[in-house]
């Protein structure tokens, strides 16, 4: 059973820093695309940033470049997304998807196969 589990989530001010963790399980995790997205109320789920794990590229939405960063531990199945200088509008639900297959178009849509439940970030002002 594949599963993704999302933690590292909090409350921090603006100008703080979170980094979230994305512990997978039940596939080749050596073989996946994995992404980190968000949500918030009443809009759709927004691709923040992706990482092939098999060859290491790495993906990230314009408003992520610069501030985010995205890792991966393959020894433990796991994918990081370090954020750096939060602001209130990254206030949001953040979820990491697993993908087998992604066409490097599609790294940042919210198309993968397999999601976690996600975990809160809250940045305020």
């Amino acid at each position: 059973e594949i599963q993704l589990v999302e933690s590292g989530g909090g409350l921090v001010q603006a100008g703080g820093s979170l980094r979230l963790s994305c512990k997978t399980s039940g596939f080749p995790f050596n073989t996946y695309y994995i992404g980190w997205f968000r949500q918030v109320p009443n809009q759709k789920r927004e691709g923040v940033s992706g990482i092939s794990i098999r060859d290491g590229r790495t993906f990230y939405s314009d408003f992520a470049k610069g501030r985010f960063t995205i890792s991966s531990d393959n020894a433990k199945s796991t994918v990081y997304l370090q954020m750096n200088n939060l602001k209130p509008e990254d206030t949001a639900v953040y979820y990491c998807g697993a993908d087998s297959d992604l066409d490097d178009d599609y790294i940042l849509q919210a198309v993968y196969d397999d999601w976690g439940r996600g975990t809160q970030v809250t940045v305020s002002s």
